[in-house]
């Protein structure tokens, strides 16, 4: 079997069981940092399952590169799963964690472009948003002179980034903050970008639609012409071809000097 054909195989066998474990991931960094004062043992099992997501995900990744035939190719289509890979421990990066649910929704619950971006959105923005206003939330509560003291106040400035609004009543001080910043402005460029196009691409397949539908009319006009045309030839033949050669011929003095010849003597008055 060719090696592209089992990562196929191996990809649609796991993708569910990743997104299991990202969610897991998801589910206990959120724990972590929204409730910082559970006991001992909990914030223990919390960061095993925070750390443990990251051997899963390595094994995922080499095993996806070793099965495919262009390596570099793969290496360059899947950047951003390598750089969840490499750089797992950092906190803004944490973020793209959520990569691995964002792709397997992606190719299990749309179909066309347009449900992909109103799938993506909706659904992928959220996802930013929430997990980009955990991490400023966790780098930001604890520094001096820090303006994001709560995740009510992160959730505020993770919308106000992501949709380029920039209010500046929230704002991060500490460099792992403004990374996490910058890493959200850069979603929110191409956030518009996705939606600018998908209003562009919906203008342009709105009017190609009524063109169609336009050039479809006038086909089905023209054919239900040409049949009309079609039976009314019909029946002028199936006319004539009952009618004696005498009833066809005309009448009319030029008619009557064609029948009786050209050499027939014109009548005297």
């Amino acid at each position: 079997m060719h090696r592209e054909e089992i990562r196929a195989r191996y990809e649609r066998a796991s993708q569910w069981p990743l997104v299991v474990v990202a969610v897991l991931f998801v589910v206990a960094y959120a724990w972590r940092v929204l409730q910082p004062g559970f006991p001992g043992w909990v914030q223990t099992v919390l960061l095993v399952v925070t750390v443990g997501v990251w051997p899963v995900f390595l094994a995922d990744y080499v095993i996806r590169l070793v099965l495919a035939e262009h390596r570099w190719r793969f290496v360059r289509q899947n950047w951003l799963d390598g750089l969840a890979v490499l750089l797992p421990l950092l906190r803004p990066l944490r973020i793209i964690s959520l990569v691995r649910v964002a792709r397997v929704l992606d190719r299990s619950l749309t179909v066309s472009l347009h449900g992909r971006v109103a799938y993506y959105v909706t659904s992928i923005s959220a996802l930013v948003v929430f997990m980009a206003s955990l991490a400023v939330y966790d780098a930001e509560r604890d520094a001096p002179d820090a303006v994001i003291t709560d995740y009510g106040d992160a959730v505020w400035w993770g919308l106000t980034t992501i949709t380029t609004v920039g209010y500046g009543d929230e704002y991060p001080v500490t460099g792992e903050g403004r990374l996490v910043a910058a890493l959200l402005m850069v979603g929110g460029i191409a956030l518009l970008g996705v939606v600018t196009a998908a209003v562009a691409s919906w203008f342009v397949g709105r009017v190609a639609d009524a063109a169609q539908a336009q050039d479809e009319a006038d086909d089905a006009v023209l054919r239900a012409q040409l049949a009309d045309l079609t039976e009314e030839v019909r029946r002028l033949r199936s006319d004539l071809a009952g009618q004696p050669l005498g009833e066809l011929r005309p009448t009319g003095s030029g008619s009557a000097r064609s029948a009786a010849g050209p050499g027939t003597p014109r009548p005297q008055p």
